[in-house]
């Protein structure tokens, strides 16, 4: 069992923390994008639909069983898993919910740096971008992404300085522990991340229509590309007779003008597409369940461990609500009313929708906020947010680790600190260092980021509602609970959210991995798959290898510990 000692301040503390590590470039940069790549309106519903049947299930089941964890004296998902089920296997299975934090946090603080970096030279005046290939080509120089090692420059306009100091900075705080490193920053961080997300969003709100010579431009368009259900699209016929997608639409007028011009041409057409043909498209499904789990930090073994440091009667029904409500407004009323109408009121519809995170996050929003008045000011002030936001994720994404090397090998503090900041300094250089199209980052965030994240989340779901047993679970959630969880949400996270998951999880494959095509049926292999077998990458071998290797010093921790084997045994 585990020696540990540390615990949170007070139950304010505890939510603000949670809502921290879920609070971060997923909601002001992926969730955006996401959204532009998925036609806005058709998106959110799916969002919203994934939110109730996946989102909430799963977060109350982390939250009850990390505090049933730690009542037993289990902090690391390894040592829940094998305390809860009774079954030696499980705590290997657990290993997973130690390694996708820390492997996340081997490339998500290289984009932390990205963050403060863009800050510092909004600030400073240095970003003064005309268009969006010249913010394209910057951000390219600035991570490296033209020539290996390149990131590791020190300049003001490289990545590597920024990237220390955040490294440096994240194990600070952790080292300080929960109440006086975590706890405490969050609750300056999160109060102070809201405020300057509540002035962003009033500049962009107050844009208008910048360039009079467009006036479909304009923020009140970006508002309707972001809620709109239906799309309106101009398609045109290519060399072979196909219609194609040549722009999409919301301006009333503009969307009348193209039906008359459509009307007299026989190469062009306006078509409506409808909110029920789209949520018909299984990858829009996948890209809404994927959100959420990056929305919420679901999946990811962190609320599990944060969890387990709760009191006895501790409220985990109202705790778990409120985090994931305070996450939600962030990315729904800030993220999503800040990126994508500002990005609309200066580039149009056609120059955002299909646009991916890294695209819209570090291409578009620099030019954006480079051409609108006090720019330098506002686009400081909003890559600072993002920086604060991505700060109290990454400290999340360490704790997990932390409880597991103190609870595994009977580390103290400051051992399992050094050792896990060595661990991750190493994955870190390797992410930096083979920066070009950001292959290592792209693949360890496909492999452990996405498809681990599934896995983990399955496995919890599947814990609570069928070993534990959907009765005790609830029963476990209400001690101590001043809020009940409706009693619908005993079939939902029995039966709907499992069943959910793994049809999901095999549509992500068959789409992520296989390359099926839904509409034609045609399947080719992803280039994830190619970059390991067809048309092998080194970058990508040594990718995998760094996460076996560290999966496998975690599974050889778990086989050490003689107090896993003893909980197997206790009633």
């Amino acid at each position: 069992m585990s020696n540990l000692k540390d615990s949170w301040n007070s139950r304010i503390g505890v939510i603000l923390a949670v809502a921290g590590s879920a609070v971060g470039l997923g909601n002001f940069l992926r969730f955006p994008g996401q959204a532009a790549e998925y036609g806005g309106g058709a998106f959110m519903l799916a969002y919203f639909v994934a939110f109730l049947l996946i989102g909430l299930p799963i977060c109350w089941a982390e939250w009850t069983m990390g505090r049933q964890g730690g009542k037993l004296g289990f902090n690391s998902c390894p040592g829940i898993f094998n305390i809860l089920t009774k079954n030696p296997a499980f705590k290997y299975l657990g290993v997973i919910g130690v390694l996708i934090p820390i492997i996340i946090y081997m490339y998500y603080v290289y984009i932390e740096a990205w963050c403060l970096g863009y800050a510092v030279n909004f600030f400073a005046g240095n970003l003064n971008f005309k268009t969006v290939a010249e913010s394209g080509d910057f951000w390219a120089g600035f991570i490296g992404a033209k020539e290996n090692g390149s990131a590791l420059g020190f300049g003001m306009q490289q990545v590597g300085f920024y990237l220390v100091l955040v490294f440096i900075l994240n194990f600070l705080l952790i080292y300080r522990g929960l109440s006086r490193g975590i706890e405490l920053f969050c609750r300056y961080a999160m109060p102070t991340l809201v405020i300057l997300a509540v002035v962003i969003l009033m500049r962009v709100l107050t844009l208008g229509t910048p360039d009079a010579a467009l006036p479909d431009r304009n923020v009140n368009n970006g508002l309707g590309f972001m809620w709109n259900p239906t799309k309106h699209v101009v398609e045109t016929r290519d060399a072979e007779g196909l219609w194609v997608v040549a722009e999409e639409l919301v301006d009333a007028k503009r969307i009348e003008e193209a039906g008359i011009h459509a009307a007299a041409h026989e190469d062009q057409r306006l078509r409506r597409i409808t909110v029920v043909e789209q949520l018909r498209n299984p990858q829009l499904w996948l890209a809404a369940a994927g959100q959420i789990f990056f929305s919420l930090s679901v999946g990811f073994g962190v609320i599990i461990t944060y969890s387990s440091y709760l009191r006895r009667k501790d409220d985990v029904v109202l705790s778990g609500l409120a985090a994931t409500s305070a996450n939600e407004f962030c990315e729904v009323a800030l993220g999503g009313l800040i990126t994508l109408p500002a990005a609309v009121t200066f580039l149009g519809v056609a120059g955002v929708a299909g646009m991916g995170t890294f695209g819209l996050g570090f291409n578009v929003l620099p030019m954006v906020f480079a051409n609108m008045p006090y720019g330098a000011l506002f686009g400081g002030l909003f890559f600072f947010l993002l920086f604060l936001a991505a700060v109290t994720s990454s400290l999340s994404m360490l704790q997990p680790g932390i409880a597991f090397l103190e609870e595994a090998l009977r580390l103290n503090r400051k051992q399992s600190v050094a050792l896990l900041g060595m661990i991750t300094a190493v994955g870190c250089a390797f992410v930096v260092y083979f920066s070009v199209d950001v292959k290592a980052l792209d693949t360890l965030d496909f492999w452990v980021g996405t498809f681990l994240i599934f896995v983990l989340s399955t496995i919890q779901i599947i814990i609570f509602g069928w070993i534990v047993g959907i009765e005790k679970g609830f029963a476990m959630a209400h001690e101590g609970a001043a809020l009940r969880i409706p009693g619908i949400y005993k079939f939902i996270m029995k039966y709907v959210s499992p069943l959910l998951l793994i049809v999901i999880f095999f549509m992500w494959i068959a789409t992520n991995i296989f390359g099926l095509n839904s509409g034609t049926g045609e399947a080719s292999y992803s280039n994830y798959v190619k970059d390991l077998f067809i048309e092998p990458n080194p970058v990508a071998w040594l990718s995998i290898l760094l996460i076996g290797l560290v999966a496998v010093f975690f599974a050889f921790c778990v086989a050490l510990n003689p107090a896993y084997k003893t909980a197997n045994r206790e009633d």
